[in-house]
């Protein structure tokens, strides 16, 4: 996320709509009961400090999750609760916050200002990543923001997004944490494409250090956005297949206290970068439609199993 803001093979692939209409049905006796490589350079991408976060096996996937699609998409049975089961985020309210904005460019003065992160100050936002075509990680990351929460909506969930294309430039990182706080969302993820060296491939999750200064105290958040972290690095790669970036230790995690959008953040949180934009394979699937639904779809799904699991 090389000038961004608050930084950062293939498996088989399988079909959104099979995949959502398998988690209808199997989902049903569970619901009654219950970017930022370090070639970034932007305003939450300065000053990287090293990943506290070790090496962790993959999380199980829930029980009720599809292993596989069937041949044919499933119709939730008509039993009492189906309708429920269909939608199992009904009631729960998820913040999708897309990295950077296309008119940043066009808007330098507001997007340097600085702006308070708590333990230092930082550009308010940055204009990005882009491939070397000139797909901009702005255009990317709304995108893929905009089909995962067409995912999610289906799913019962009111989405709020921090820009929907529908402002000229930021809003600068402590606001993006801002609207989450204030829409009291159960979790958030900010999507984002990485700036990093052109040989570095593969995508990874970043998720908030303990961090106490000044406005800034993620404490509370810590542990839920480590959870919410994992089943985010698991689920995007059963999606896309894309591999963990090899530029960034840890098996495609990253725990960092530099970025405004985590270190402000009271709800859980994490940053997604889904890939290295300047390297030319990742930059191929990054531009390619069928694979951002993909990716919208790992991510949808993250969610999901994040907040149809005990311990939410």
């Amino acid at each position: 996320m090389t000038g961004t803001t608050d930084r950062r093979s293939s498996a088989p692939r399988r079909s959104p709509l099979l995949r959502l209409s398998a988690l209808a049905c199997a989902a049903l006796p569970l619901c009654a009961v219950g970017c930022a490589g370090p070639g970034s350079s932007g305003a939450d991408a300065a000053a990287r400090p090293a990943s506290a976060s070790p090496a962790e096996e993959l999380p199980l996937l829930p029980s009720f999750w599809p292993t596989a699609a069937p041949s044919t998409p499933a119709t939730p049975s008509a039993t009492p609760g189906s309708a429920a089961a269909a939608r199992p985020l009904t009631g729960r309210t998820v913040l999708l916050d897309a990295g950077h904005n296309p008119g940043n460019g066009k808007h330098t003065t507001e997007i340097n200002r600085q702006v308070d992160i708590g333990n230092s100050r930082k550009e308010c936002d940055t204009t990005g990543t882009s491939t070397n075509a000139g797909y901009s990680e702005a255009e990317y990351s709304l995108d893929v923001s905009r089909r995962a929460r067409t995912v999610l909506e289906e799913r019962g969930a009111k989405v709020l997004f921090t820009q929907d294309g529908d402002r000229p430039w930021g809003p600068c990182i402590d606001e993006r944490a801002r609207i989450g706080n204030e829409g009291k969302v159960d979790a958030a993820i900010s999507v984002h494409g990485d700036g990093a060296p052109a040989t570095g491939s593969g995508f990874h999750v970043i998720m908030p250090a303990q961090v106490k200064a000044g406005k800034a105290d993620t404490g509370a958040i810590v542990a839920p956005s480590r959870r919410l972290g994992l089943l985010l690095r698991e689920h995007f790669k059963a999606a896309t297949g894309e591999p963990y970036a090899d530029y960034i230790g840890e098996q495609g995690l990253d725990t960092r206290s530099d970025l405004g959008g985590l270190n402000l953040s009271k709800v859980p949180k994490v940053f997604i970068e889904c890939g290295n934009m300047r390297n030319s394979g990742d930059a191929k699937r990054m531009t390619d439609p069928q694979w951002r639904q993909q990716a919208a779809q790992g991510i949808a799904d993250a969610l999901t199993a994040y907040l149809t699991t005990a311990a939410n």
